[in-house]
């Protein structure tokens, strides 16, 4: 199974992550398939830069974002609805009146 997750670089005590598809056996610093973009959360307020075009197509293709990531394309990049991320648990839908 494919996993969309952030894979740390940086120096110590300097996080810098890029996002990035990989096997979901794998390690977390190990390989990955692509790069879908990267996260800076030391400038103020953070960078993120992310291809939605590829998270589309990754998704479609079986690719489970993790809860970070998740967390990070809601706040993000749902802005502009360029991609719905999905929750992994399904929540039973409210009756409508």
């Amino acid at each position: 199974m494919l996993s969309i997750r952030m894979r740390r670089t940086g120096s110590k005590k300097r996080p810098f992550f890029r996002v990035v598809v990989s096997e979901a056996r794998s390690k977390k610093e190990g390989q990955y398939i692509e790069v879908l973009g990267f996260y800076n959360p030391r400038t103020k307020p953070a960078v993120v830069e992310i291809n939605k075009d590829r998270v589309a197509y990754w998704i479609k293709q079986g690719a489970r974002p993790s809860d970070s990531v998740r967390t990070l394309l809601a706040k993000h990049l749902t802005r502009d609805r360029g991609v719905v991320v999905e929750p992994v648990t399904a929540q039973p839908a409210a009756p409508t009146a």
